[in-house]
């Protein structure tokens, strides 16, 4: 099976434990088979691979997510970079470009695709594989999921099959209604559409290249950010006439805000905290190592992390974005392919990190022109390269690298060390990066 998730989001609807870097589908709520905690993106990947271990995944993402993807999913995993946001269909086009070049995928293989963040059980995964399997068949162009719905939702459009049979021809899409209209749309048994469809990878290629001149994947690359913004539904699924949906009648929630995803959590408590007994529909989730105390609260989320706190009746917490993107303040914490790090101060011309490396990695070898820098060594073993200086570090150890040094450091086991950049221009776009000799 052959899945392309898409993974997309600006980090705004769970803040503070999302930001601009770490998108909710990195945050780390639910606990999996060994009892230890993964995120959404985490839980989907283990879930595919648990259904068909054989299956081929490429996460359709932007650059600044790749670095949480490596470290989340491990460096071997298949991920599709746009190099800036064009909406769906340039997304899905170029994923699709990705497993025909890059992958070797054929063209007349069968793939899915599906978002990356549904709080879903392995009934969903088994479903996709009879997608795919449909898709396969050639009956069609395009096959759906169609999710029967729960309850009469106002966030989703809707699909209107021609028949109650669990494969049937599409009679028309419907846009998100109101509550009303949706109920007369169930009446007539309509499903949600949860943006998940599978096609012949050969019939996206040929859909791209009758609207986009492009050669493969590489030239799609380059010519990407003068693609036209415009969503797979807009190019490709209100053109096509032969589309199929397939029935799905299992667990499927849509986890995008506080609200929803406080009713999927198994624990009311994560991290430190506490609560008395008259607190009723309460959840904490604590991302620092203060301990958050609620008393006598009722329906409310309480979210705490270096990025901000969150106080907040869980129905009002569905309307955080505006006031989330009126915050102007640096990232605080994110995931490195190597590893990830904590801002713990900010001053005007130094700022105090908590870096920690994996066992086995890296960062790259890279200068600053505008910046000193200075580790201390916390615990772990490793080595710095210091302008191709090898030196062994080890707890105690302290480290100093003035503007223009090259440097970089391995982590022979896991590696914590305090960074404190010094300069009058501290910004994360000073940054040059060179080839370790």
């Amino acid at each position: 099976m052959n899945i392309i998730l898409l993974s997309g989001g600006s980090g705004t609807r769970l803040w503070p434990l999302s930001n601009d870097i770490r998108s909710k589908q990195f945050i780390k709520i639910f606990k999996n088979q060994n009892n230890e905690y993964e995120s959404m993106v985490q839980r989907v990947y283990r879930q595919i691979k648990s259904v068909d271990r054989e299956a081929v995944v490429t996460i359709a993402t932007s650059a600044n997510q790749v670095s949480a993807i490596q470290n989340q999913l491990g460096k071997n995993v298949g991920v599709s970079v746009e190099p800036c946001r064009r909406d769906t269909f340039p997304a899905i086009v170029l994923a699709s470009a990705y497993l025909a070049d890059i992958q070797g995928v054929d063209p007349s293989e069968p793939v899915v695709v599906c978002p990356v963040d549904p709080y879903v059980d392995d009934s969903y995964f088994e479903a996709l594989q009879l997608l795919s399997k449909q898709a396969a068949k050639g009956e069609a162009n395009l096959v759906l999921m169609g999710i029967e719905p729960t309850y009469p939702s106002e966030k989703y459009g809707y699909i209107i099959p021609t028949s109650s049979e669990n494969t049937s021809l599409v009679a028309t899409f419907k846009e998100k209604p109101d509550v009303a209209t949706a109920k007369q749309y169930i009446e007539k048994g309509a499903l949600w559409n949860g943006g998940v469809f599978a096609y012949k990878l050969g019939y996206v290629l040929n859909k791209a290249h009758s609207i986009i001149d492009f050669d493969d994947y590489h030239d799609l690359f380059a010519k990407y950010s003068n693609l036209k913004k415009i969503s797979f539904d807009y190019a490709v699924v209100e053109n096509e006439a032969k589309i199929q949906v397939q029935r799905y009648k299992g667990k499927w929630k849509d986890v995008g805000t506080w609200n929803t995803l406080t009713e999927s959590m198994d624990e009311t408590i994560v991290g430190r905290g506490l609560m008395n007994e008259k607190c009723q529909n309460v959840h904490i989730l604590n991302d620092t190592a203060l301990p958050v105390l609620a008393m006598g609260l009722r329906d409310v989320v309480i979210s705490a992390s270096p990025d901000g706190i969150l106080v907040a009746d869980k129905e009002d917490s569905s309307f955080i974005k505006p006031f989330v993107q009126s915050i102007k303040q640096q990232v605080m914490f994110a995931e490195k392919s190597w590893g990830s790090y904590r801002v713990l101060d900010v001053d005007e011309k130094s700022l105090t990190i908590k870096v920690e490396l994996k066992a086995g990695n890296n960062m790259n070898y890279h200068n600053h022109k505008n910046r000193d820098e200075v580790w201390v060594v916390l615990s772990g073993e490793g080595r710095t390269v210091v302008d191709g200086m090898e030196q062994k570090i080890s707890p105690g150890d302290v480290v100093t690298m003035e503007a223009g040094c090259r440097h970089t450091v391995f982590a022979d086991s896991e590696l914590k060390m305090i960074e404190v950049q010094l300069g009058s221009e501290i910004s994360v776009d000073d940054k040059e990066t060179f080839e370790l000799e």
